[in-house]
């Protein structure tokens, strides 16, 4: 029974090495992008949360309420405009 380590494959078998890994980084990519996305969506909302709690015991004003959720809206778009 032979091993199969990268020392010994042969010419048939680089493309395929080669395509599997590259589809390897993608799917990794793609999914550290899908969590870095939810967890960006989930400090937003909590944030949200905490600025209307100041609003409804009223140490903050709608009105800087406002305001500081539009200041962060233009950092969440994007193509940066």
């Amino acid at each position: 029974m032979d091993l199969i380590s990268l020392a010994n494959i042969d010419g048939d078998m680089v493309p395929i090495v080669a395509i599997v890994g590259g589809l390897s980084v993608a799917i990794v990519a793609i999914i550290g992008k899908a969590i870095s996305g939810m967890q960006r969506t989930k400090q937003r909302e909590e944030s949200r949360r905490e600025i209307a709690a100041y609003i409804a015991e009223g140490s903050m004003t709608p009105e800087d309420g406002k305001a500081i959720l539009q200041a962060g809206a233009k950092d969440d778009r994007k193509c940066g405009l």
